[in-house]
């Protein structure tokens, strides 16, 4: 289990989000980045490609921190 303090990363528009539990974070970010609406709307791609800009950035930081200390 992965123990942190809260944590902050910036998401595509420069803003810096709060993350206080990361798996949950993946996890939502995960669902979030399929969602459109039905029917489709214009800002379905973009809510998308922000998702999965914040969904990718929060796998890179799992895997910073999952990474061996010397």
């Amino acid at each position: 289990m992965l123990k942190f303090s809260t944590m902050k990363i910036r998401d595509k528009n420069g803003n810096w989000i709060e993350v206080t539990d990361l798996k949950k974070a993946i996890q939502q970010t995960g669902w979030y980045k399929e969602y459109t609406h039905n029917p489709p709307v214009k800002s379905d791609k973009e809510r998308q490609a922000y998702w999965t800009d914040m969904h990718k950035k929060l796998i890179a930081l799992r895997e910073q921190l999952n990474k061996p200390k010397n």
